[in-house]
């Protein structure tokens, strides 16, 4: 298992805001976070692999936005934000080397992959903002022939899909509803009780990352039978970010 991070920019203050009010980060405390984020995905037997650094681009320590993987083949999206467009490039011949198929979205198609939320074979991308239907026309070119199926969901509450829903092991989609914008969309769906319970990164079968700021969430997963560990994240909150943006997660065998 890899995990794909990059190191915070230094303008990481002037991350992009759209819906929440604007509040400062503490960037010390912010890399101090990432750090730890970094760290225990380490402990838990993920291989990190380390991006180059884009300290031009506020937003590039979301890394999650610029590459899209789906069963050995590497996305390259095209960020929605003509400011995140800078972030793709460095990352295609780290892809490269470990041996990925590599794909790219082009103009006039943008899409972050926050929009993009993978349930097995069955892929839901967010249209809003951020990404468009020509889009996600490409990307599902690219992956339909690789056995998965597409659904659009409409997006207009949350930055991104991914920050309004995510998905457990078996496919259950949690979600914080004030942002979701049609949850019938979703076979399975369960609403939580805060908005970063909404939130997880899927470590193996049976454990789960989240931020430490839902820990109502945080005890029902608990009961479901799921071990959760949590990292405080709380300068990626202020731009809108949250435990799925701060890295890739690779677990296709080259």
């Amino acid at each position: 298992m890899k995990a794909l991070v990059r190191h915070p920019s230094p303008c990481l203050n002037d991350g992009l805001v759209t819906h929440i009010e604007r509040s400062k980060v503490n960037y010390e405390l912010a890399v101090r976070q990432w750090r730890h984020y970094v760290d225990v995905l380490q402990d838990f037997g993920w291989s990190i692999t380390h991006a180059p650094s884009v300290d031009e681009c506020p937003d590039g320590v979301f890394i999650e936005d610029a590459i899209v993987m789906y069963e050995g083949t590497a996305i390259l999206t095209r960020p929605g934000s003509d400011t995140r467009k800078p972030e793709v490039a460095s990352i295609e011949p780290i892809v490269a080397q470990l041996g990925y198929a590599i794909h790219h979205i082009v103009a006039p198609g943008t899409l972050d992959g926050g929009d993009v939320l993978k349930v097995a074979d069955t892929i839901y991308i967010g249209q809003g903002a951020r990404t468009n239907s020509e889009g996600i026309k490409q990307f599902r070119a690219i992956v339909t022939p690789l056995g998965a199926t597409v659904i659009a969901v409409a997006m207009t509450k949350a930055l991104h899909l991914k920050s309004a829903v995510t998905a457990l092991p078996d496919g259950t989609i949690i979600g914080w509803l004030p942002v979701v914008d049609d949850a019938s969309v979703f076979a399975q769906f369960m609403s939580m009780p805060e908005e970063s319970g909404a939130h997880v990164v899927i470590i193996d079968d049976n454990h789960l990352l989240m931020a430490s700021d839902a820990p109502q969430s945080a005890e029902i997963l608990r009961s479901m039978g799921y071990l959760v560990t949590t990292v405080d994240i709380s300068e990626y909150e202020k731009l809108e970010g949250c435990v799925t943006c701060l890295s890739v997660r690779m677990r296709h065998v080259c």
